[in-house]
Formats: C-alpha cells, sequence, structure tokens
C-alpha cells in the first residue's frame, strides 16, 4: 500500500486572494486555462487576474478549452505558451479545464515534442499547474490524470503522464453559480469516482478511507440534489466530496462505468457525468463480491441497487442507447486491457451491454 498526495490544497472562503503569496511564489509569467464563460460568470477568472496584477505577474488567457478539450487544443495552446514564454498554468474551470491545464503545462515545457509524447510513458517535465475548481466533479485539482479527446479515435483517453497540480485552491462562492444540469452531472461523476475507487482491483484498507468517507459526504446531500434544495452547507459538501474522489481514484484509477461512458460522450454528445452515471447502478448490482457492493449503498443510504438505479434515472433522466452502440462499446471494452485491470473479475459482452440503469 502507498499513499502519495503532493498537491497543497486550501479550501476557505477568498482562498484565491487570501493565497496571492503563493501563487505569486509560483512563476513570473501565467497562462490562464478556461473556457468562454463560466470562470468570467462566477468570479473566479477576475479574482485571479487580480492577484496576478497585485504581484506584478504578467498573464495571458487562453480561453479556448472546449468541454471534453482535444488534443489539438491542447497543441494550439502550447504554441501560445511557448510564444509568450509561460512559466506558469493557472488552470480554472471544471474538468476540462482542468485536466487540459495539465497536458498543456507538459507541452510546453517540451516545446520540440510533438503530440504523440502524451500517450508514451517516457517521464517527461511539466510547468507548474495551479487549480482552482468552479464545479463539483471530478476533483482534477489534485488528481495526476488529463482526458483528452482523440477525434482520430473518437473516443476520450487519459494521458500517460502523471501531472499533479502544484496548488489547489477551492471556494464554494464559484460553485454556487453553476446551473442545476452542470451540478448534478458532475456530482455524479463524483459518485462515479468514490464507486469505482471503492469497487477495484487496486482498493485496500488505506485509499478506501477516502472513498469511505466520500460515498458518506455524497449520502448527505443526495436527497437534497434530487429535490433541488441545496443549502450552502450541501455546496460546500459537494466540493469537498469531488476533492476526496478525486484523491481516491488517484490511488486506484477508475473502472468500467467510466471507460463505457466515453463512447456515449463522444457519440452522443451526453455530458460525462451523466454518460458515466448511466452506469453506475448497473455496476454496483451486477458486481459479483456482494459485500462489498452492499456497503458501497450502505454508505450511501440505499436499500438496495434498484433503489439507487431508480434515484439515477430520476436525478439524470434516461437515455435510450441503441444496441448497436452498446454492442461496439462492450466490444472496446472488452479489448481496452488498462480498464479490464481495474476490475476485479471477469466480465463478459452481455454483461456489459446490461449494465447501463
Amino acid at each position: 500500500m502507498y499513499l502519495f498526495m503532493p498537491t497543497l490544497v486550501y479550501s476557505k472562503k477568498d482562498c484565491v486572494k487570501n493565497h496571492f503569496r503563493e501563487i505569486a511564489l509560483t512563476g513570473e509569467k501565467a497562462m490562464i486555462v478556461t473556457g468562454k464563460h463560466s470562470s468570467r460568470k462566477n468570479g473566479s477568472l477576475d479574482d485571479v487576474s487580480a492577484v496576478l496584477n497585485q504581484e506584478n505577474i504578467s498573464y495571458i488567457i487562453f480561453d479556448d478549452i472546449e468541454e471534453n478539450p482535444s488534443v489539438e487544443t491542447v497543441m494550439r495552446a502550447r504554441e501560445l505558451a511557448v510564444s509568450e514564454n509561460v512559466d506558469f498554468i493557472i488552470g480554472i474551470g471544471g474538468g476540462s479545464p482542468l485536466d487540459a491545464a495539465k497536458a498543456i503545462a507538459l507541452m510546453a515545457a517540451n516545446p520540440e515534442a510533438n503530440e504523440e509524447v502524451l500517450y508514451q510513458s517516457n517521464a517527461l517535465p511539466y510547468l507548474p499547474i495551479i487549480c482552482i475548481p468552479t464545479t463539483c466533479g471530478t476533483g482534477s485539482e489534485v488528481t495526476p490524470y488529463s482526458i483528452l479527446t482523440l477525434h482520430k479515435q473518437k473516443t476520450k483517453k487519459s494521458i500517460s503522464h502523471k501531472i499533479f497540480p502544484t496548488l489547489a485552491l477551492l471556494d464554494t462562492k464559484y460553485l454556487k453559480t453553476a446551473n442545476r444540469s452542470c451540478i448534478v452531472n458532475t456530482s455524479v461523476d463524483a459518485l462515479a469516482h468514490l464507486i469505482e475507487s471503492y469497487l477495484n482491483t487496486n482498493s485496500n484498507s488505506l485509499n478506501r478511507i477516502y472513498s469511505e468517507q466520500g460515498l458518506r459526504m455524497w449520502a448527505e446531500f443526495k436527497d437534497n440534489l434530487k429535490n433541488d434544495t441545496l443549502s450552502e452547507k450541501d455546496y460546500e459538501r459537494m466540493l469537498h466530496t469531488s476533492m476526496v474522489a478525486g484523491i481516491a481514484i488517484t490511488h486506484t484509477g477508475t473502472s468500467l462505468p467510466h471507460g463505457l461512458s466515453y463512447a456515449v460522450t463522444y457519440e452522443l454528445g451526453v455530458p460525462h457525468g451523466k454518460a458515466v452515471g448511466m452506469f453506475l447502478g448497473g455496476y454496483v448490482d451486477n458486481y459479483k463480491d456482494k459485500n462489498e457492493a452492499g456497503k458501497v449503498l450502505e454508505l450511501l443510504g440505499f436499500s438496495n441497487a434498484k433503489e439507487m438505479r431508480c434515484y439515477l434515472n430520476e436525478l439524470l433522466g434516461k437515455t435510450e442507447l441503441s444496441p448497436e452502440l452498446l454492442s461496439a462499446n462492450a466490444d472496446s471494452i472488452l479489448a481496452n486491457k488498462g480498464k479490464l485491470k481495474n476490475y476485479p473479475f471477469k466480465i463478459t459482452k452481455e454483461e456489459l451491454i446490461n449494465m447501463p440503469n
């Protein structure tokens, strides 16, 4: 067993403004990596810009990060970062900007490398990264993962490098401006991380400390999430649960629901959290160690897997998947040794096809 968590995390009100010193010590010129709208709407971009201006740190903004960022977008950002002599990266937003920030940090530190190195296992340096999450799903601010869209393969895939952010700054006020669909979908992504970490080949008594606590925390806001009656405390729980879930998958990786979700997102445009949530009930219901699956349900406050499936269907809505997509998706998973190794049992194509809630 091992535990490795190198990211410095602060979670408090106005933590970007209050931790200006740590930001200032990270580098001399920053690239802010974000999307077009949310970081402006929730004030996070203004807060970061104010600190950089206060500390006389130069910066540029790359705000072309799309949902499910592509390798091509990362390479465009790398060109700008290199031409502007950027020496650290600040990612602001949900999982897409934060994951992209990591890949950009890697490529900017290796200006002569082509995009193929993203999926090669040789060790490479990367620029320091500060992550400021404004959603409550990926936990990317504390994970070493960067998931990018590969248009040539029509899927999403984690890059081969482990890139930990230097600093993570969590402030609930940014989360509270997100719309309901974003809150629901990203919260379900965090739930998937917790379940897939707990029910995983790589789980053990040490790293399950995080997944167990995260499942308890998720249970505390699940009814208010469904009823759309979230309180100030719920937003705080959701942000912290996402981070804890990120720590959990850092030590185990994800499993079958995440692998199955990628084609659904790519082919149908279903948001990632909803896509992965479609497979969670079936994953727990069909997990072959019933004691461990039962523990997950107990921690979440569900009496059985059917109740969990009904909850997720009500929360997310039902999306019909064609037999052709389900069959091709199952074949893809069965050929993916990386995802299969995180599932501790043998699984058949029929079981994969029947996994959606």
